[in-house]
């Protein structure tokens, strides 16, 4: 198994030296290097252009970047502009076979290179292809699963020498089993480059000089299932001419970037192409074209060609020494964007385009479910509670992998939430297609547009956070949960009852941005704080009510980035059993907010100060009577209750201590996790990973996108 990035480049009449084609393949790796990390490896012509060179190197990128300039100086020296050329890159992360120069890709079919490979993914048939290739006299050097696949490519060719490259790729991926993304170079094809996926994301960058003439390329199927009249010489990817006449690509200069990620294109072109599963992209003579070997009934007949909006500035560090520092620091401007266009802040209104036309559905419908994996799955935990005030309707928070182990039970008139970051989170990306094989509505929440779960909903929103190349998720959080909660706005506008409830949560909203800014304050004092904490091997973080999701958080992001032991614990469950771990070395941090669990939060603080617990509070700006329990303490500005604090709301009681008496409380005082709380949390655990001297954006053993289980 394998999780990594692709890259590959093809400059078709468009002369490079080898020295701009090895640079636009390791800047390409760089762009993705934060979704895997642990090797890199390109493959590229000798300087006769008959066979290929590769270059794998364990570590990051750098690592090879050093090999390349200490083995091929002649690079340079002897470099030649060549007209067309491929080149093919991969950085890994390995989840089988040790992270070494052989388990490296690309992967090879033998000695000579006669063709390599690299791949996002795993195939799970693996061993069963390793067996029937060993028995026919291949030999293989890797713990890898990719090894096979360029085996057997290889073995194809020997067989059947008059196949194309792509029909022998077509060929190749019948066999194989699993989920992948993978691009092919061969020495008996040069210049040309055959990339498909299933499974794992992957598209195409499409860089002309001349304007192309069409937004779509046409798809091309086997024989048995081309449309009546298609011929198999159809003109792919015409443009404009000055006169105006369609013309395949090829007769032009064009170059083309296959990547797994937008952020690696997009210093290059903003025009791409996205393919679905089971897609064989294939360029020969420069010429672009999309094949699939059988049609179904929800086929399109062409594949869209999309223009990104992505900006290169919004995926450099620009003044901050990490990408996760400068993702914390912009979330207030990344709230206001998830709210553009979307919150109408003088009439009052909120408008969803993306499922605008499903609400009379939703509102039919028996429950809404909320899946999702790691910090997706804590914005829903976080969100719940309020959805289920504003929707009425039942809502089920569910982990996708947990979902999709217990077979749950989903009819036709659920309604399921999944949310993702990336779009490609596997496991959500199965509970999705497990759900709509099932007949429920599908809703699909992510910062990705164009990715495989925003394909695949019904309806969605698209969260609009902005690139986040930091492995643990910051500004997706925050704008997962603003998202839920406009949706819950919407869900409830024609409900008179709880106008008064919407008016709040709107002005909460529109004061948000301000007060992020006023929290990113508190930095300096997080940074003191981390310099208690980073040496301890734990961390326990408690709330309740509202803020557990918080805490849930929280200690996630402890984990993720400075590899202490740290755990989110309901303070209400203090007494069954977390209070053993609490003596006078034991870190403590409470989140305590005026909120209608107030005073059992108080009661929890007293139990662990009755064992010498010396808690770390978060609690609101001014309240004196938290803060005097605690020498430490960071203070939060009010906001609403459910984004953290409660304001009054349209409930006859007018004191926070009366609020707190109430029980049960007034549900339209109910507060939900805040984005507030969340915030001070990531600045907590970026320091503590700074101070412990641990890789901030690169954590070990993890992948920005998780696309296998």
């Amino acid at each position: 198994m394998t999780i990594g990035r692709i890259f590959a480049y093809l400059n078709y009449l468009t002369p490079k030296t080898r020295r701009e084609i090895l640079d636009h393949l390791i800047a390409g790796l760089k762009r993705q290097e934060y979704r895997g990390y642990d090797s890199a490896g390109v493959a590229f012509d000798t300087i006769d252009g008959k066979n290929v060179t590769l270059v794998r190197r364990s570590g990051k990128v750098d690592v090879l970047v050093e090999a390349i300039a200490k083995n091929y100086e002649d690079i340079e020296e002897k470099d030649e502009p060549i007209e067309t050329h491929v080149g093919i890159a991969h950085t890994r992360w390995a989840t089988h076979g040790v992270p070494s120069e052989v388990n490296s890709h690309p992967q090879r079919s033998d000695n000579e290179h006669s063709f390599v490979v690299v791949h996002n993914g795993i195939i799970t048939n693996y061993k069963d292809i390793k067996t029937f290739l060993e028995q026919r006299g291949h030999r293989f050097e890797s713990e890898t699963d990719t090894e096979v696949i360029a085996k057997l490519v290889h073995h194809l060719h020997q067989q059947h020498e008059t196949y194309s490259f792509r029909e022998l790729v077509e060929q190749v991926i019948q066999q194989l089993e699993g989920a992948f993304a993978l691009a092919f170079k061969s020495r008996h094809f040069p210049g040309e480059c055959v990339a498909t996926r299933r499974g794992s994301p992957l598209l195409v960058g499409i860089k002309t000089k001349t304007r192309l003439a069409t937004d779509h390329i046409p798809i091309l199927y086997g024989k048995e299932h081309r449309p009546h009249g298609q011929a198999c010489d159809i003109p792919m990817l015409p443009r404009n001419e000055s006169t105006s006449e369609f013309m395949p690509v090829g007769d032009k200069e064009v170059e083309y970037f296959f990547a797994s990620d937008a952020s690696a294109v997009i210093e290059h072109t903003n025009r791409v192409i996205y393919l679905e599963d089971d897609d064989v992209a294939a360029v020969k003579d420069g010429a672009l074209s999309i094949h699939r070997l059988r049609k179904t009934l929800d086929d399109p007949h062409a594949r869209e060609i999309t223009t990104l909006k992505m900006e290169i500035q919004e995926i450099m560090k620009g003044k901050y020494q990490y990408f996760m520092q400068k993702e914390i620091f912009e979330q207030p401007e990344s709230v206001v964007n998830t709210m553009r266009g979307r919150v109408n802040f003088v009439n009052k209104t909120i408008t969803l385009g993306g499922i605008k036309d499903y609400i009379p559905e939703i509102k039919r419908c028996r429950r809404l479910m909320l899946i999702g994996c790691g910090t997706s799955y804590h914005s829903a935990v976080a969100t719940r509670q309020l959805l289920e005030e504003l929707t009425e309707l039942p809502v089920m928070v569910e982990l996708a992998s947990d979902f999709l182990d217990r077979g749950t039970p989903i009819f036709r008139d659920d309604v399921c939430f999944f949310i993702s970051q990336s779009g490609e989170t596997a496991d959500t990306l199965m509970a999705l297609r497990y759900c709509k094989q099932r007949g429920a509505l599908i809703i699909g929440i992510t910062n990705t547009v164009g990715s495989s779960i925003c394909r695949e909903s019904h309806c969605g929103v698209h969260i609009n956070a902005g690139p986040e190349i930091g492995v643990a998720s910051t500004k997706a959080y925050t704008s997962q949960f603003i998202s839920l909660v406009m949706f819950g706005l919407v869900m409830s506008e024609d409900r008179l009852s709880l106008q008064q409830r919407r008016l709040e949560i709107i002005e909460g909203l529109q004061n948000l941005h301000d007060q992020i800014e006023k929290v990113l304050q508190l930095d300096e004092k997080v940074s003191e704080i981390a310099k208690e904490l980073y040496k301890h091997k734990s961390l326990l973080i408690m709330g309740r009510g509202y803020n557990f999701a918080t805490c849930l958080e929280g200690a996630l992001k402890v984990k993720e980035l400075t590899y202490m032991h740290s755990e989110g614990i309901m303070a209400g469950e203090l007494k069954h059993g977390p209070l053993a771990l609490v003596d006078g070395s034991m870190p403590v941090l409470m989140i305590i907010v005026r909120d209608p669990v107030y005073t059992k939060c108080i009661n929890a603080l007293k139990q662990v100060q009755a064992r010498e617990g010396r808690p770390i509070l978060i609690c609101e700006e001014n309240d004196t009577e938290t803060i005097s329990h605690s020498s430490r303490a960071l203070e939060l500005p009010k906001t609403v209750d459910c984004l953290q604090v409660r304001t009054i709301c349209r409930s006859s009681i007018s004191t926070i201590d009366s609020l707190a008496s109430l029980n049960p409380p007034a549900r339209s005082s109910f507060s939900i996790n805040g984005i507030l709380t969340v915030i001070p949390m990531q600045l907590l655990s970026y320091h503590i990973a700074v101070l412990r001297g641990c890789n901030v954006d690169c954590p070990r053993n993890l992948a920005k996108s998780v696309t296998t289980e």
